[in-house]
C-alpha cells in the first residue's frame, strides 16, 4: 500500500515578514527602514503608551501622507493636464484622494491585511484602509523620499486604479444623483449624521441614508460632507442607481 507522506506544515510568516512582504507587493520595493511601515500599519485603537505617555499610532504618519499625497497628485495633474485650470484640477484631485477612493484602492492592494486594529470596533474597519493607505504614503516619503514616493502614487495608485478618461467625463456627486433618483421614483430621502467621534487629528462623522424611512447606505468621512457622500454612494450601489441612471441618460 501507498503510505501517504505528511507534508510539513508551513511556517506561519512574522509580522514582519508579513509587513516586508506586503510593501514589496504595494509599493514594488523593500523597505528600508521598516518601523516606519509598522507604525503605519498600527491604528490608533491599539496603540500603547510609551515611557513619555505618547500613544505610537500612524496618525501622524496619515497627516503626513495625506500631505504628500495631495501633492503628488497635484504634481501629476498639473503635467498631465498642461492646459486645464485651477478650478479642473482641484476637482479631478479631490476625486482620487476622497475618502471613499482611497479606501476603494485600500481595500484593492491588500491594505485590509496588514493593518493593526481594534477588531471588536465594526465601525473601524470601514475607514481605516484609506487612512492607512495615507500612513504607508506618509512612511514611503520619510523612507524613500519625494520622487520615489510620487513614482509610487503615479505607477502603484493612480495607474492601475483610475480610469482618468472616465473620471473627467464623470460626476461624482453621488448625494445629487441619489436626489435625482428619488425624485424620479417618488421616494422621500433624507441624510442624517447619527455620529461624531473626535480623534486626535480630526473628526469622524458618520452619516445615514434613509430612503422612504428606511435606512439604506451607512457612511464615512473627517467631514459631515464627506459621509454625506460616502453614504449617498453606498446607497446608490445598494439600490442599483448608478447602473439605472446611466441606462435613462
Amino acid at each position: 500500500m501507498w503510505q501517504l507522506l505528511k507534508l510539513p506544515k508551513k511556517k506561519p510568516q512574522t509580522p514582519d515578514k508579513k509587513i516586508v512582504s506586503a510593501i514589496q507587493t504595494i509599493a514594488g520595493f523593500t523597505p528600508n527602514n521598516l518601523e516606519l511601515y509598522r507604525l503605519a500599519t498600527r491604528h490608533s485603537s491599539i496603540a500603547k503608551e510609551d515611557r513619555n505617555g505618547f500613544k505610537e499610532s500612524n496618525e501622524r504618519l496619515e497627516y503626513l501622507g495625506d500631505a504628500i499625497l495631495g501633492a503628488a497628485v497635484a504634481d501629476f495633474l498639473f503635467k498631465k493636464f498642461p492646459y486645464k485650470d485651477e478650478g479642473f484640477l482641484t476637482e479631478i484631485r479631490s476625486r482620487i484622494v476622497n475618502r471613499e477612493s482611497l479606501n476603494l484602492v485600500a481595500r484593492k492592494i491588500g491594505i485590509g491585511s496588514i493593518v493593526q486594529f481594534d477588531q471588536k470596533n465594526i465601525q473601524l474597519q470601514q475607514v481605516i484602509l484609506g487612512n492607512t493607505l495615507e500612513a504607508i504614503v506618509g512612511a514611503v516619503y520619510l523612507d524613500r523620499g519625494y520622487l520615489k514616493c510620487k513614482q509610487f502614487v503615479v505607477t502603484k495608485l493612480i495607474a492601475p486604479h483610475f480610469n482618468l478618461e472616465e473620471l473627467v467625463n464623470s460626476n461624482s456627486n453621488y448625494k445629487s444623483k441619489l436626489i435625482e433618483w428619488s425624485q424620479r421614483e417618488g421616494k422621500e430621502v433624507r441624510f442624517e449624521i447619527v455620529s461624531v467621534q473626535k480623534g486626535k487629528l480630526h473628526k469622524e462623522f458618520t452619516a445615514q441614508v434613509f430612503v422612504s424611512n428606511e435606512a439604506v447606505g451607512t457612511g464615512y468621512g473627517n467631514s459631515k460632507k464627506k459621509a454625506e457622500q460616502d453614504a449617498a454612494f453606498k446607497t446608490c450601489e445598494k439600490l442599483n442607481i448608478l447602473q439605472k441612471l446611466d441606462v435613462g441618460s
